[in-house]
């Protein structure tokens, strides 16, 4: 049966994000129920309970690790080392992607799969030899085809992924020095997941900056599709006075509008639909707020740390 386990369900930096002052952060920081905490987006899953695989390794990955059961070392008698982490599968190679893997250079055995571009930032990049290729075989991840996942030495883990590329952008730290807009990118920079197992299926997109005509049609009829969202609206940051970017020039599609997601998957017949990689201006973070009431009544959940779901 395939199962899922939210590791982290907002955007980068998390929320409270650290040098943040707005309202939510504020609340969050206090204490309050209606604005519980969340680390920075990742997914765990799995085929039988026992083997997992990351979908993306957020910053805050150890916390995560801690914080989940599931993801606790079980060694077997006269071992002292040991990690359920089977795979790590990359959706793209910002910050907030691939820095978790640093947490996990401690010389476990597991598989690493991104798309071309991905694995080429992490080869261009030394720090990430900590990551021995030698242990942590890393395998590419071909776009618009099922590929069976395996761990390090090869043994299969009964999980089916097929990727394919979705509207984004090049990562941050790839964009000019001087901050022009590098514009849309539908070539791989950013991809999307479709995860299987046991006749069930779920979408793990939370990066995304359109849906298309070709990716609504993918995701028409889902079982489970986890959404970008990132934004409640575009010019969000910068009415929060949080930054100067609208949410399209940052390579996220907004919840809200005529545009926006829920108007998006109004018509597309999934059963369950998740936003996680929520911003920490995002209201729909807070359980009391008009917007988090908005979305539910259109059929929307919000992702928190250690939501489970099997699709």
């Amino acid at each position: 049966m395939l199962r899922a386990i939210v590791l982290g369900a907002a955007a980068g930096g998390g929320f409270p994000q650290w040098n943040s002052a707005g309202p939510g952060c504020r609340r969050a920081l206090a204490g309050d129920p209606a604005a519980p905490m969340r680390s920075q987006a990742s997914l765990a899953v799995s085929a039988d309970g026992l083997r997992w695989v990351l979908l993306n390794a957020a910053p805050d990955l150890r916390q995560q690790i801690i914080a989940t059961p599931a993801l606790h070392p079980r060694p077997p008698a006269g071992a002292i080392r040991h990690s359920p982490i089977s795979a790590v599968v990359l959706t793209g190679a910002e910050v907030d992607t691939i820095a978790g893997l640093l947490t996990l250079r401690e010389r476990h055995a597991f598989a690493l799969y991104g798309a071309d571009r991905a694995l080429a930032v992490l080869d261009a990049n030394p720090i990430f030899q900590a990551v021995n290729p030698a242990i942590v075989p890393r395998r590419a991840l071909p776009l618009d085809r099922p590929l069976a996942l395996a761990d390090a030495e090869g043994a299969p883990l009964g999980l089916e992924v097929e990727a394919f590329a979705v509207p984004g952008k090049v990562p941050l730290f790839l964009e000019a020095p001087t901050g022009e807009d590098p514009g849309r990118a539908d070539d791989g920079d950013t991809i999307g997941l479709r995860v299987a197992a046991g006749g069930r299926s779920l979408y793990w997109i939370p990066g995304c900056a359109a849906l298309p005509p070709d990716l609504a049609a993918r995701l028409e009829g889902a079982d489970c599709v986890f959404f970008d969202g990132t934004l409640w609206r575009d010019d969000e940051m910068i009415r929060a006075g949080a930054g100067p970017k609208t949410g399209a020039r940052m390579g996220h599609m907004s919840i809200d509008g005529p545009q926006g997601t829920i108007a998006a998957f109004a018509g597309l017949g999934v059963r369950r639909r998740i936003l996680v990689h929520i911003n920490n201006t995002n209201p729909v973070l807070l359980a009391d707020s008009p917007e988090r009431a908005a979305a539910e009544a259109a059929g929307w959940e919000v992702a928190w740390d250690g939501m489970e779901v099997s699709p």
